[in-house]
Formats: C-alpha cells, sequence, structure tokens
C-alpha cells in the first residue's frame, strides 16, 4: 500500500457513525479487516501504515499495538478503543478485553473470523448507547458529568456520549455531581454492635440434606448428584464441638472434578453459620475461586439483601483502593490521556461492589490503554499497584475519607458476616494476629485479675475451610518466610523518613504519628532516633549501587551497611554459581536469577552482616519505645482518648508491632547466623545451631526483571512451613477441612496404603496429637470415553523449534482451544514467535503470557471467550485457568514439569524423602492440569505431554479411567481430529 492510504467507506453503518469512524478493525495475525459499508481486506503490513493516518473502531489497541509495532517507535492517529467505552457504560463490570469479550459481555455470539469481530464491533456500540440512554436518571446524571470533564480533554468517544445524554432531562434544582471527586458520592460505613461467642452446636445428616436440597432449588439445580450429598455429609464433620485442647476436626477431602464440592461445603457451612449464630472462614489461593465461590453463595439465600449483609469477600489491604492515593494521582494528573483514565477509573469507584483494584471488579486491563508516552503510563502512577497502601502509610481515622473507606468497610462487615470468603495470605495472617490478640487479653486481664472476655477467647478463625487445599503448604511457606532485601530495607525507610526529596504523597511517620505522641517527651526522643537510625537503610537508586559490577568485581558505593551487605552478598553469589555451573546439568531460566546457599559465607559477608545487625538494632530499639508508649496511652487514656484519636493508636499498632516485633527481630536473627560463620570451626550443620535454624534453611539470591538483575536478597524459610501452619492455623481453629481435587497421591496406594501421606505432611495434620480423618470421593466423569493422554516418542524435548512445530500441529488438530504449558520463559517466547502466524494464517489466535501486555487473568478471560484462540503460560496460568466447555480441549506440556532444583527444594527433598518427594509434587502438577481439562459431563479433553521420557508412574495421579498411549506426533494428531472432530 502507497504512503496516501486512505480508506474511505460510503455511508455511515448507524447513526452514531457522526461521532465516530464509519470504519471499524478486524485483526487476525496474517490478515486485517476493514469494516464500514463494505468490507477491505489489508495485510498487517499495510495496517502499520494505516494506523498513524486514519482513525479505526478498534477493541484494545494496546494490545493492537503490540502485535503490530513491538517496541519500535510509529506513528498513530486517534482511535477509538470500545473497551474504553465499555468501561464507561458499564463500570465495574466484567469484560474480557477482546473484541470477543465485548461481544459476549453485552449478549452476543462470539466473532470468529476479522470480518465479523469488525461487525461486531458496532453491534457493541449501539449496545452501549441504548443501554446508556435507557438507564435510571441519576445514573445518567452522573455519567454527563464525566462525559463534560472528558469532552474539555479531547476524548474520542464524548461527543456520542453527549449526544446521548443530550436528551436528558435534567431537573430544576439539579447539581451537578463531581466528575473525580467520587468519594463525596460513596455511602459511610457503619459500626455494629461485636458478635458473641457462636452456640456450641453440632449438625445431623438430616439437617445438611435439608439444607443442600434447599440451596441446589435455589440455583436452579435439578440434577441430584450422590457424590455431592456424600462430600457434604463429610464435611458437616468439622462443625462437631471441639473435645481436645490443640486439636481440631479436622478433614482432608478430596472432590474429584464434577462432584461439586463448593456448594458441598458452603451448605453445611452456612447451616452451621445460622444455627450456630457463628462464622466460617472460607479460603482459596487463586483470585478466580475466590470470584467463582461468591458467585455460588448465591444459592444459600432467598434474597440478594440478605446475601450482601451475610457474606463478605476478605482480601488484604494491599488489594483494595486507598482513596487518599486516588486523590493525589489526581491533583498530580495534568495530562488529556491521564485526566480521561481518572474518569474512567473514579466511575468504577463509584460502582465497585468492595472497592477491590487488585482482584475484583476493577478492569484490570483498563490502565494497559492509556497511550505509552503518556506520563502516567511511564511512571506507572494510575496502575493498580501504585493506588493502595502497600507502605502502611494509612492515617486510619486522620484520613478525610476514612468513613468511606473501602479497606474499613470490609474490616466492619467482615466481623458480622457468617461466611468470609478469604485466601490462604491473609488467613495466615489473621491467624497470626488472633493468636497475639489473645495472648495480650490474657496477659492484661492477669494484671487485672479479671477473665477473658467472651470475644476475644476464642479466635475468629475457628471454622476454617481450606479450598484449592494442595496449595496450603506454599501458603504456608510465603506467609513464614523472611526475607531481606534491598527493596524491602529501602521500603521500611520509606516507612520510617518518608518519601525524602520527592513531591508526591508518602509522609512519614514522624508525620503521621507525630500529634499522638505530643506531651511524652520520651517518645518524641524515641521518633527523632529512629529516623535517624533508618538512614542508615538502602536509599533512592540502591538496585544500582548493589548490583552494577565494576572492573574489580565490586560495586558502586553503597550507602549504608545494609547495601553494604547486599553487595557482599552479591560476590558470593557470583563466586558460588562458578561452581555450581560446573558440576550441574540444570539450566536456570535467565527470567530466574541465581542463588547460592549461605552457609558457610564468605568472611566479607559475615562482618558486613555484623554491622547491618547493629544497624537494624538501633532501628528497633526506639521502634519498640514508640510501641509501648501508644500501649500505654490506650490502656490509661481511659475515657479521655478521643474516639478518633483511639482508632488511630491501634491502626497504628498493628503496622509498629508488625516491624518491631516481628519484621526486624527476624531480620537481625537472619544475620546473626552469618557472623557465626566468622568462625572457620563452627559447622552451622552442627548442633550448635540454634533451634529455629536448625528448622530453616538460609540462602542468597537475586531478583531479575527482564533478564537484568534489579536486587538481592537474603531468604529464611522453613524446611517444613506446616510446622507454623499447625502451631499457628490449626492448633487453635475447632474445625478445619481441606478440600482439593488433587490431595491423594495414587502410588502410595501400592507402597503402604495411605494415599493421604503427602497432604498430611504438607497440610499440618502429621503435628496435631490426634491427626486428621480423610474421605476421597471420586469423580462421575466417564474418563475413558471423555479424555485422552498422549505421550509423543519422536519430538526433542531439548530442541525448541521441534517442541514449537508440534504444539502448532497440535493446536491446529484441536482447532484451537488449547493451552500450552511451558516450564520456562525462554522456550515460552521462543515457540510464540516460531508459530504465532502459522496460527493465524489457519484462523487461530494465539496469546502468550510474558508476552501480551496483559495482567494472567485477563489473558485467561481472553482465552475463554475465543472458543479457538491458543494460549501459552507457565504455572501460573496452570494454577489459574478455569474455562468449562469447548473452549479448553487440549492441554500440551513441553516437558515433565519437575521441581526446580532451587536450594530450598534440595533442604526439603532431602528432609520429604528424595526421588519419592519429587515424584509426587510431579504427579500432583500432572493431576492439576489435567483436571482443568474436563469441567462438565459434555466436555471432551486431551492431554499431551512432549517429553518421551516422561515415566509411567507419574501418571498414576490421574483420573481412573486415563488410560497413557505411548505414540509418534502423527499418531497423535490423527487420534486427536478422531477423538475431538468423529465426523
Amino acid at each position: 500500500m502507497s504512503d496516501d492510504v486512505t480508506l474511505t467507506v460510503s455511508e455511515a453503518p448507524v447513526w452514531w457513525a457522526d461521532y465516530a469512524p464509519k470504519a471499524a478493525l478486524g485483526y487476525s495475525p496474517v490478515r486485517a479487516c476493514i469494516a464500514g459499508d463494505e468490507n477491505s481486506d489489508i495485510s498487517p503490513t499495510e495496517l502499520r501504515e494505516l494506523w498513524g493516518r486514519q482513525s479505526l473502531i478498534v477493541a484494545n489497541a494496546a494490545l493492537l499495538r503490540t502485535r503490530l509495532f513491538g517496541n519500535r517507535n510509529h506513528r498513530e492517529a486517534r482511535h477509538f478503543d470500545v473497551l474504553e467505552l465499555f468501561a464507561f457504560v458499564r463500570p465495574a463490570q466484567f469484560c474480557a478485553p477482546s473484541v470477543a469479550g465485548l461481544a459476549l459481555a453485552c449478549g452476543y455470539a462470539e466473532p470468529q473470523t476479522p470480518e465479523a469481530q469488525a461487525r461486531a464491533l458496532f453491534d457493541v456500540i449501539t449496545h452501549l448507547c441504548e443501554l446508556l440512554k435507557s438507564s435510571p436518571l441519576g445514573v445518567r446524571l452522573v455519567a454527563q458529568s464525566g462525559v463534560r470533564l472528558m469532552e474539555k480533554q479531547g476524548w474520542a468517544w464524548a461527543p456520542m456520549l453527549q449526544a446521548v445524554l443530550d436528551a436528558t432531562e435534567i431537573p430544576p434544582d439539579y447539581i451537578a455531581p463531581p466528575a473525580l471527586d467520587v468519594w463525596s458520592l460513596l455511602e459511610e460505613w457503619e459500626d455494629q454492635a461485636p458478635e458473641g461467642q457462636p452456640r456450641t452446636v453440632s449438625l445431623s445428616e438430616e439437617e445438611v440434606g435439608a439444607a443442600l436440597d434447599a440451596d441446589l432449588a435455589r440455583a436452579g439445580l435439578d440434577e441430584r448428584r450422590p457424590e455431592q450429598r456424600a462430600f457434604a455429609m463429610r464435611a458437616r464433620d468439622i462443625f462437631a464441638p471441639k473435645f481436645v485442647k490443640d486439636q481440631p476436626n479436622m478433614l482432608l477431602a478430596e472432590a474429584g472434578t464434577g462432584v461439586g464440592k463448593t456448594l458441598g461445603y458452603l451448605a453445611p457451612a452456612h447451616a452451621w453459620a445460622r444455627k450456630a449464630q457463628g462464622q466460617v472462614w472460607i479460603s482459596t489461593f487463586t483470585k478466580a475461586l475466590q470470584k467463582q465461590i461468591y458467585n455460588d453463595t448465591h444459592a444459600l439465600f432467598e434474597h440478594p439483601s440478605e446475601r450482601a449483609e451475610q457474606v463478605v469477600v476478605r482480601k488484604g489491604r494491599e488489594n483494595y483502593l486507598c482513596l487518599l492515593n486516588f486523590q493525589e494521582r489526581l491533583n498530580s494528573a495534568h495530562s488529556q490521556p491521564e485526566l480521561i483514565m481518572a474518569v474512567l477509573m473514579a466511575r468504577w469507584v463509584l460502582y465497585s461492589r468492595d472497592g477491590d483494584i487488585l482482584s475484583g471488579d476493577f478492569p484490570t486491563w483498563l490502565p494497559s490503554l492509556l497511550p505509552p508516552t503518556s506520563p502516567a503510563h511511564v511512571f506507572q502512577t494510575l496502575t493498580p499497584s501504585a493506588l493502595v497502601d502497600r507502605r502502611g502509610e494509612c492515617t486510619y481515622a486522620a484520613c478525610p475519607h476514612y468513613r468511606v473507606c473501602f479497606i474499613e468497610k470490609s474490616v466492619r462487615k467482615a466481623k458480622s458476616a457468617s461466611l468470609v470468603i478469604a485466601n490462604h495470605a491473609l488467613v495466615m495472617a489473621q491467624a497470626a494476629y488472633d493468636l497475639r490478640d489473645i495472648a495480650r487479653a490474657e496477659m492484661q486481664a492477669e494484671l487485672n485479675g479479671e477473665d477473658v472476655q467472651d470475644e476475644v477467647a476464642v479466635p475468629a478463625l475457628s471454622r476454617l475451610i481450606f479450598d484449592e487445599g494442595h496449595h496450603v503448604f506454599e501458603a504456608a511457606d510465603s506467609a513464614f518466610a523472611t526475607r531481606l532485601s534491598g527493596l524491602e530495607a529501602f521500603e521500611l525507610r520509606r516507612w520510617i523518613r518518608g518519601n525524602e526529596g520527592r513531591s508526591r504523597r508518602g509522609r512519614g511517620l514522624e508525620a503521621r504519628l507525630g500529634d499522638l505522641l505530643a506531651g511524652d517527651d520520651a517518645s518524641k526522643q524515641a521518633m527523632q532516633e529512629l529516623v535517624r537510625a533508618a538512614a542508615l537503610l538502602p536509599a533512592e537508586g540502591f538496585s544500582q549501587r548493589i548490583t552494577v559490577r565494576t572492573q574489580d568485581g565490586g560495586g558502586l558505593d553503597p550507602v549504608g551497611p545494609v547495601e553494604a551487605l547486599l553487595v557482599e552478598v552479591y560476590k558470593q553469589i557470583d563466586i558460588r554459581l562458578g561452581e555450581v555451573r560446573v558440576r550441574t546439568k540444570f539450566s536456570p531460566d535467565n527470567e530466574q536469577g541465581g542463588e547460592c546457599e549461605a552457609h558457610p559465607c564468605l568472611e566479607g559477608v559475615a562482618l558486613a552482616a555484623k554491622t547491618a545487625a547493629r544497624a537494624l538494632a538501633a532501628i528497633e530499639a526506639p521502634l519498640l519505645a514508640l510501641v509501648r508508649a501508644l500501649e500505654d496511652r490506650l490502656t490509661t487514656g481511659g475515657t479521655e482518648l478521643e474516639p478518633a484519636d483511639r482508632i488511630r493508636i491501634e491502626g497504628a499498632l498493628r503496622g509498629l508491632e508488625r516491624r518491631a516485633r516481628m519484621l526486624l527481630p527476624a531480620w537481625r536473627s537472619l544475620l546473626q547466623q552469618m557472623t557465626m560463620d566468622e568462625d572457620p570451626s563452627k559447622d552451622p550443620s552442627l548442633p550448635g545451631r540454634s533451634p529455629e535454624a536448625a528448622q530453616t534453611i538460609d540462602w542468597f539470591s537475586t531478583e531479575v526483571i527482564r533478564g537484568r538483575v534489579v536486587d538481592v536478597c537474603l531468604n529464611r524459610h522453613y524446611v517444613d512451613p506446616s510446622l507454623p501452619l499447625a502451631e499457628y492455623v490449626l492448633k487453635p481453629a475447632h474445625g478445619v477441612l481441606i478440600a482439593s481435587a488433587t490431595l491423594s497421591d495414587g502410588t502410595r496406594e501400592a507402597a503402604d496404603g495411605d494415599i493421604f501421606g503427602l497432604a498430611r505432611q504438607r497440610t499440618g495434620a502429621n503435628h496435631l496429637v490426634m491427626g486428621t480423618k480423610t474421605v476421597r470421593v471420586a469423580s462421575p466423569f466417564d474418563y475413558a470415553s471423555q479424555a485422552r493422554l498422549f505421550v509423543v516418542t519422536d519430538v526433542s524435548r531439548d530442541d525448541a523449534r521441534a517442541v514449537g512445530a508440534a504444539m502448532q500441529a497440535l493446536f491446529i488438530a484441536a482447532k484451537g482451544g488449547a493451552l500450552g504449558l511451558f516450564t520456562a520463559i525462554r522456550r515460552l517466547r521462543t515457540v510464540y514467535e516460531q508459530i504465532n502466524r502459522p496460527l493465524g494464517e489457519r484462523g487461530l489466535s494465539l496469546y502468550a503470557q510474558h508476552v501480551d501486555p496483559l495482567d494472567v487473568s485477563d489473558l485467561i478471560s481472553v482465552f475463554r471467550a475465543e472458543h479457538h484462540s491458543c494460549l501459552l503460560g507457565t504455572d501460573a496460568v496452570r494454577d489459574g485457568v478455569d474455562v468449562p466447555g469447548q473452549a479448553l480441549r487440549l492441554i500440551a506440556f513441553d516437558r515433565i514439569p519437575w521441581p526446580r532444583p532451587d536450594t530450598l527444594h534440595r533442604a526439603r527433598r532431602q528432609h520429604f524423602g528424595m526421588k519419592v518427594y519429587d515424584d509426587a509434587l510431579t504427579r500432583a502438577k500432572l493431576a492439576q492440569a489435567f483436571g482443568r481439562l474436563i469441567r462438565r459431563r459434555d466436555d471432551k479433553g486431551v492431554f499431551v505431554m512432549l517429553d518421551s521420557a516422561a515415566p509411567t508412574r507419574l501418571f498414576s495421579g490421574l483420573p481412573e479411567g486415563v488410560l497413557i498411549q505411548r505414540c509418534t506426533l502423527a499418531e497423535a494428531i490423527a487420534a486427536i481430529e478422531m477423538f475431538l472432530y468423529p465426523n
């Protein structure tokens, strides 16, 4: 196409085209279609020229831009992105960020071809215009404020929406609501009386059966599954009264896919909460399942208002939008794209169910639509991670938005809800807080000669259900680990001293708490000492100082003892990695960084650790003094303390205590173990180690982003994190259910008869006096007829091009709906580059994690919406994908997903059983991936392993009826085509 390319169509397809382009774009990797009154096919090369010359109606301009230009510079006309229109008209409503996602969200069928995609965009625009036109008056008036502001900023869709809203008759006393300051329109939370201790009751089989039947009827499910009823009857065991201290009623329950385990445990949980007037916490590992469980609670209640009161989704405070952060970003937004995006985000704030911006109803794809040259995109100021409270800067009652704060609403609602849907990480943290509060209350009651009050005598997490229970081990591993890195230490400095020399919000501890310490000279002195001591922590630019190597092998001049320690640690990693590379066959991914065991550490590391430990002690001492001072104010203030000040002190204490009594002591303990290595006669493996050190493993690692080292970390993990899991979570609880479709280990059936042996190890059940009960409910699906398993014998797993060619052939044979899973990011990218265009030529779209500019959840949403698309990913995709029906009909592994032989795994491998442990973990991964294939009775799915060396024993954990077929690639393709498409 020549330089003067233009595209013209004769007439507007619908009325709104007077305000928008007359052409819409449908795109595939090899062909694009421009639709108006007529269709025009153009190649990607021609589209690149057209992209900078003519406005088009598109869906997800950011993704199209990446597909067309990669990271190259290019011209760009003002395109009309329908995703922006959707975000404005239907805020806080789900939509996969693609043409198919828009069409399905608006009630249309999935468009299959570029022509159908382009035409579908016209239908979506018409639908959204009609929806806004028919909205209630209040909705239109609020929308009008946003449109007027966005029109001044040149938003492409503003004239069209204004034409829609011009028909709105404005009341004479109408006062325009704000377009950005939407917190003034939010409903305030209200405090409620504390809940009492739950009654001691049991559930009969009749009660559970009646509850399940009623829930199924409300859900409109006529089918009665005996497997689901059997599961529900066993789940009721955890709601029996507790009779032995430190021994909850615990059940490990494996429920195969299709059993209906969610409603199977929701029915007894809700029945018990209603009868006992108690609370049940339901915990998940993935955000997707958290949403699914919340949606499934519709079946438990007759009226939506009752559900709104009794069910709450709880997450860590780092998931919720901080309104004060948002206000600060609005004050600094000046460019047109920033203000337009700010209005779209403000509309989400107004309509969001709970303000969860990371994993709730916020469209995570929205910030990606910003132009790549806009300040907000360059500096990431309007991303979800920039708008949450990650650094403990919350001022609680002193915040002007405190009464409408999303976090405070969630916390208060959770206190009175009967069902709390949380995640594993939050449950671990909440359990630790419960024990701390109970211990503090017991100590205070003993000092005062009183009894402990009922509301603190029993932990909030007395009844716990862990769905995705196979991830409890990983969650505990993360929750009870210690990590000292440049970023972690820098964040502590910023929490104490604020954003030094920067204009944006981020006040230091003195500015946040100074007025609460007025009149207390000792506290003021402690605060001054704390601020001075924090100057020794890493400062701005730490990453370059600790990771850039000079000619002599050292780093740039480090600032303070912690940076000096990290430079020495980086040296040790370099030296030890040189030794490892000589003797190992394992080739780490260039995105994973390097690592080495900490002990015995180099002399330079030991000396630097001693200096850094002294610096941390100098921070810990005044921090503890501040904690004690604020605790004294709470206990001695009495009625003289204002309620707002009491709330601020209680909130501040949470952050102060966590750092003074948990974080800093853990860091110093880690460093003190390094200093023991100064003595060459001191072997850290000998009995002289501390009891804690004997249960943990220490190692050093580097953090890598896009192949470049950006941070250095000192790590300490429990070799067996189920120890603290049992101590802090299980033992205080009254009832615990750990449920999953993959808890048992099939090979143990032949070995020692205990198919739940690995699950007992990894869930903490082995550390309970009386252990746990177990149950296994098989899937009702006929896997022999619904699934196929192939191990391909003639593809070299070490040849990326051969693996790519095999995946391409498999994806074409399945006609899309295929998921390719990789154990290394570099191989994923290589295969993507190889097969993207050939698949496009066959009409199959290809998406890839670590390639496309979309969050994993958005990639899965697009994959679910487009039944003929394909997706490449790693473990995060395998754990997060939930695609019922024919949208997922083939899963292909590039090789056996053996555990990565890193330092931590080697320690656990030795502790848990060497090769037996490796096999068990790998079987579990394969079983979890296979479980994604068959989600309904009419599903068909194919599982392919492109690793001829795959041992048969690793597939013994798959459902009964699945047979391994070892064959060539050609034979597998022929069998797949015959199985999926027999006609």
